[in-house]
């Protein structure tokens, strides 16, 4: 026979998951009444920041609340991702997270201040983004078989900038020394956009970076593309040959999305997932991106990105491993 404690907390039970259900259509059709904090792990006018901004602009009407940008560059995204982890789960803070963020970075430092898996919901897949290997405007190569001769001519006296200790363009700069079988000394600065002004100055020689980062200046003329790093040819840069072209297999390509503090609650999720997802289906917003060498994802849930995250951090892992990069 049930004791009256019994009856009790079975009735308290039953009433919380009864508001619990009734909460979430009510989150859902009140959420968000006030702005949401994006916390971007990296510096303002970097290809990162450059494709956060152009996402969060267009998924910002669809919210109704004003999407604010906060930079917090520094260590490899791990500053920002840190600060978002630990920020109050109620879906007014989200992240702008990437394959360095959620991927890379746990295989390159042997203790981070937070769980890419653990501490972070998955709400919305963005882009994936190709990489290239651009140069100083003077640099006497024009292909990318002449930049490997040119390198293997100079072992290590030639510098490559990237974003940052551990980012994708160093991940990605490593993989192609070893694959190119060359010797190349790595410069790395506090984001993209001091990397590429460095090269654009001519005081580095190259750089293996998003094309986002890379864009201004090629489209000033300030620095010189050779090739992409994605399997085939970009639409968007359709004079350009892939890497894989002169050093088979060869392929890496960056990805990004919104993330959210573990426990954030599934109406707000779900709210945010289908703002960016349509944000993402405007013709304007697709051929902004496309001009950047992004293509949207074609991850439509937060269970398809999930999913796509979790397969992605062994790649990394072993590209990292592979590459010999590690931060103490």
């Amino acid at each position: 026979m049930k004791s009256q404690n019994d009856i009790a907390r079975r009735t308290l039970l039953g009433a919380g998951a009864g508001a619990a259900l009734l909460a979430a259509p009510a989150l859902a059709q009140s959420y968000p009444d006030r702005p949401v904090r994006l916390i971007v792990p990296f510096a303002p006018g970097g290809g990162g920041d450059t494709l956060a901004r152009l996402s969060a602009s267009a998924a910002q009407p669809l919210l109704g609340q004003p999407l604010v940008i906060e930079n917090r560059a520094g260590a490899g995204g791990n500053i920002g991702a840190e600060l978002a982890a630990r920020g109050p789960a109620d879906g007014y803070t989200l992240f702008y997270g990437t394959n360095g963020t959620h991927a890379i970075n746990e295989a390159l430092y042997p203790r981070l201040p937070f769980r890419p898996d653990a501490d972070f919901t998955p709400v919305a897949a963005l882009t994936r983004i190709a990489l290239v290997i651009v140069v100083r405007k003077d640099l006497p190569v024009e292909t990318g078989p002449e930049l490997v001769a040119w390198l293997k001519d100079r072992p290590g006296k030639v510098a490559y900038a990237s974003a940052g200790n551990g980012t994708t363009g160093h991940i990605a700069s490593e993989m192609f020394r070893v694959a190119a079988g060359v010797e190349i000394t790595h410069i790395p600065y506090r984001g993209n956009g001091a990397a590429m002004t460095d090269l654009a100055a001519g005081r580095v020689d190259m750089a293996i970076d998003l094309i986002p980062a890379a864009a201004p200046l090629l489209e000033a003329g300030s620095v010189r593309a050779l090739a992409v790093t994605s399997a085939q040819p970009l639409p968007s840069h359709p004079g350009l040959p892939t890497v894989a072209s002169f050093l088979p297999g060869f392929e890496v390509g960056a990805w990004d999305g919104i993330f959210a503090p573990a426990g954030t609650p599934p109406a707000a999720v779900q709210a945010l997932n289908a703002a960016f997802r349509r944000a993402l289906r405007d013709p304007d917003t697709l051929a902004r991106l496309s001009r950047r060498g992004a293509d949207v994802a074609p991850l439509e849930t937060p269970a398809d990105f999930a999913a796509y995250v979790s397969a992605e951090r062994p790649k990394w892992a072993s590209a990292v491993r592979a590459s010999g990069a590690r931060m103490d």
